[in-house]
């Protein structure tokens, strides 16, 4: 099996060979400019993964692996929209840089492309991508909807949590895996463990972003440490400490919510988190989906050999820092 690296290159160079028009220039500049902008491309190295787990040549999953990227690209683009959100991989949005509605044309035409190059492969295994590809787009969008809706709610559980991010962003990694064993020639019960494999180990992955939003080294994460407490957004970590909290302690998270002091509110609220035991309590729940992940790897009836890359990843994945 590859490394990580080849399957990224081989992805990569995929995306570069695109054949899109020129024009309309408003339509497709911003697509190739948002292409263009990097990122690691795991939904379509897993892709290519679970292809190789039962084909040798994984290249033949190329065509799904760059559907699941466009597909990843156009939420994102839309995402980008809903949020106002300046910047992506520290380059301007396609809003910022155009405009809204170039964003969302753009956005659409990418998941028309998407679609496009799922129907490059033969009916029989048209016959099994469409209906897994639909069925993860439309969760996609039904996680995004309920994340929009958990911003004006005050009563968010930690299962309706869990569920958002389930859709959000765990079930996109099991099709992507389970679109390449289709590809590969998996059976139907392998190609569904590995997809549970996917989702599992996705929601171990979000946990693990909670916990490292509130608690990694600066110098380490690509991204501002508490920028989930300055934001007041309910992640496992804020809810939690919500359902084992005080009256005294809920009172102070709620106050902490509306306080202008970034320093003092992140402070406060990791203050709480230490009193209640919060980190331990997320780790716990991220180490059971990791677990429930490997034990859906393990489920799978092929060689130990052939299933370690993805072993490796899932062990690299949930050992990072940033």
């Amino acid at each position: 099996m590859n490394n990580i690296a080849n399957y990224q290159n081989f992805i990569t160079k995929a995306i570069e060979d695109l054949s899109l028009p020129k024009q309309p220039k408003q339509l497709y500049e911003p697509i190739h400019y948002f292409l263009g902008l990097g990122g690691k491309k795991m939904r379509p190295v897993l892709t290519l993964m679970g292809c190789e787990l039962f084909n040798s040549d994984y290249s033949i999953a190329k065509e799904a692996g760059l559907a699941v990227e466009l597909f990843h690209n156009f939420s994102l683009i839309h995402d980008d929209i809903m949020d106002e959100a300046p910047l992506r991989r520290g380059h301007k949005t396609v809003h910022e840089k155009w405009n809204s509605n170039v964003g969302i044309l753009s956005g659409d035409a990418l998941l028309i492309i998407a679609y496009q190059k799922i129907a490059t492969y033969e009916p029989s295994l048209i016959g099994k991508l469409f209906p897994l590809f639909n069925q993860t787009a439309l969760e996609v969008c039904e996680g995004q909807q309920l994340d929009m809706d958990f911003e004006n709610r005050n009563n968010v559980s930690i299962d309706e949590y869990i569920h958002m991010i389930k859709y959000k962003t765990a079930v996109l990694l099991g099709c992507s895996l389970q679109m390449g064993a289709i590809i590969g020639g998996s059976n139907d019960k392998n190609a569904k463990e590995l997809y549970n494999f996917g989702v599992n180990l996705g929601l171990a992955f979000q946990l693990q972003d909670d916990i490292l939003d509130v608690y990694a080294d600066q110098n380490k994460f690509g991204k501002q440490v508490g920028g989930d407490i300055i934001a007041n957004k309910k992640t496992y970590l804020l809810l939690n400490a919500f359902e084992e909290a005080n009256t005294a302690q809920t009172e102070q998270l709620n106050q902490l919510a509306d306080e202008k002091n970034l320093k003092l509110k992140v402070e406060g609220v990791k203050s709480i988190y230490a009193d209640l035991n919060i980190k331990a309590k997320a780790e716990l729940k991220m180490n059971d989906f990791y677990e429930i992940a490997l034990a859906n790897l393990k489920s799978i009836s092929i060689s130990s050999t052939k299933k370690q890359p993805l072993l490796d990843l899932a062990h690299f994945l949930m050992s990072r820092e940033e």
